[in-house]
């Protein structure tokens, strides 16, 4: 077998339910596994107890009928119908004993009914007793049925208190993943709050130990962001001042080269100061989106217009969707300039309902920037992509998305190319059935399938 390939063990434990995999079913599962081993234990060892002593006596007691048909027998007395020489029935094993001169008893069968017999040899021949053992086996088959019902009510109520006891347990161990993903999330400030981690008066158990360190991690990493938050926003604010100095300072240099590189150079710190600003506004989550009713075709289209650079503009099917303005363009803006500067010409913004794709022909993106998504300051470059940039404006795309509850997903195309979808919230008036729409809406959505028939528009 090679080490790529999976054992069939393994396929056949994915193939069991997913409650098998919870806790509270593995804690029911060995309670019962180890109640009907105790049980099972249990039920052999009263089931051989009594049954040796049940012999026991029955041996006795058909020792006692030889020795008195013995007695009757050197009398010359009739023997009576339960004692006879060489009887029917009787087991070889005591018939050969009784030949050897031994005496003995052997639990057998007489006429398909239990029976003890007891033999003992008399003229060379073998003197049985034979002694009905029905009443005795019946007693021993009705103590293991009793051993049967009360293991099956004793695991019953087990298991039942079992699961009981573990669903505490489970609950809050539930409740503790709950605030963990919400956390994860970026609600941070979810909390576990398990009283039993908060009243020291409480004994604090491992799920309590589980709860209380995830709220102080999350305390902990709360107050962290916090405090980066606080820096960024206070660095980028106290650069504002200088750095208009700055320009004031570069507009009054003579006209030439170095002053132009100046002016870039303090343009670029200057972008990047509000940057960081946006991403400071962004990630206290104060920012609020002033929704609006908007046509996504011409607004992609003012959105590239903006950015001074060229993409095609292929309009497949316009709607009506609910966002902002300012905050979409900025989005879409982000994503273009970011095509230009580290993919390759030509970049296709298309819009198909209330989905629009940006895309390069470049290598793609980072292996890290799929699995991770952008991370500001941090530019990995994959083969073949151009250097440069602080890794801001794909982190700014993604948080004013999620400001306006859209979705915007990365991927890489299959014949080469970076691919960024924006899926946009449509309006309600634009949800309307063909059936149930009115004749006038019909003859608009005409009018806009005609609008979306002219083909690309290149900007």
């Amino acid at each position: 077998m090679s080490a790529g390939t999976p054992r069939a063990g393994t396929h056949r434990w994915r193939r069991l339910p997913s409650w098998t995999a919870t806790l509270r079913w593995k804690a029911a599962l060995f309670i019962m596994v180890m109640c009907c081993f105790l049980a099972a234990v249990l039920g052999v060892l009263v089931h051989v107890l009594v049954s040796r002593q049940s012999e026991e006596q029955a041996r006795n007691a058909a020792l006692d009928r030889l020795d008195s048909v013995v007695e009757t027998y050197v009398a010359g007395e009739p023997l009576s119908r339960d004692a006879g020489l060489d009887p029917p029935g009787l087991p070889p094993a005591l018939r050969d004993m009784a030949r050897r001169g031994e005496r003995g008893t052997q639990l057998g069968e007489r006429d398909g009914r239990p029976t003890m017999w007891a033999v003992t040899p008399a003229d060379g021949r073998a003197l049985a007793v034979g002694q009905d053992y029905s009443q005795r086996a019946a007693v021993i088959s009705g103590l293991d049925q009793a051993i049967i019902g009360s293991s099956a009510v004793a695991i019953t109520l087990t298991l039942i208190v079992g699961i009981y006891a573990t669903r505490s347990v489970t609950r809050r161990l539930h409740r503790t993943a709950q605030v963990a993903r919400r956390i994860s999330d970026g609600d941070l400030d979810a909390r576990v709050d398990d009283p039993r981690a908060q009243c020291p008066g409480y004994a604090r158990d491992e799920t309590a130990a589980v709860a209380a360190a995830l709220d102080a991690m999350a305390a902990s990493l709360q107050s962290k962001l916090h405090s980066e938050q606080r820096f960024t926003a206070d660095v980028a604010h106290e650069l504002r001042t200088p750095l208009t100095g700055l320009h004031a300072a570069a507009e009054l240099l003579p006209a030439g080269r170095p002053t132009e590189m100046v002016q870039e150079r303090v343009q670029a710190m200057r972008r990047l100061t509000e940057d960081l600003l946006e991403i400071s506004r962004l990630d206290a989550e104060v920012e609020r989106a002033d929704l609006d009713t908007h046509r996504l075709g011409p607004l992609a289209e003012r959105a590239v217009r903006a950015t001074g650079l060229t993409a095609e503009v292929r309009v497949v099917r316009d709607c009506r969707v609910q966002t902002d303005q300012r905050r979409l363009e900025r989005v879409l803006g982000n994503l273009v300039a970011n095509a230009h500067k580290h993919g390759r010409p030509p970049v296709v913004l298309t819009v198909d309902g209330p989905v629009v794709t940006v895309r390069d022909h470049g290598d793609g993106y980072p292996d890290e920037l799929l699995a991770e998504g952008p991370q500001r300051f941090r530019t990995q470059l994959g083969k073949g992509r151009k250097g440069g940039g602080h890794g801001l404006g794909l982190t700014i795309a993604v948080g004013q998305a999620r400001v306006l509850g859209t979705t915007l997903r990365f991927s890489n195309a299959p014949d080469g190319g970076a691919v960024a979808e924006l899926t946009v919230r449509r309006a309600d008036t634009d949800r309307r059935s063909v059936t149930g729409s009115s004749p006038s809406e019909e003859a608009e959505a005409k009018e806009e399938t005609e609008e979306t028939e002219d083909g690309p528009r290149e900007h």
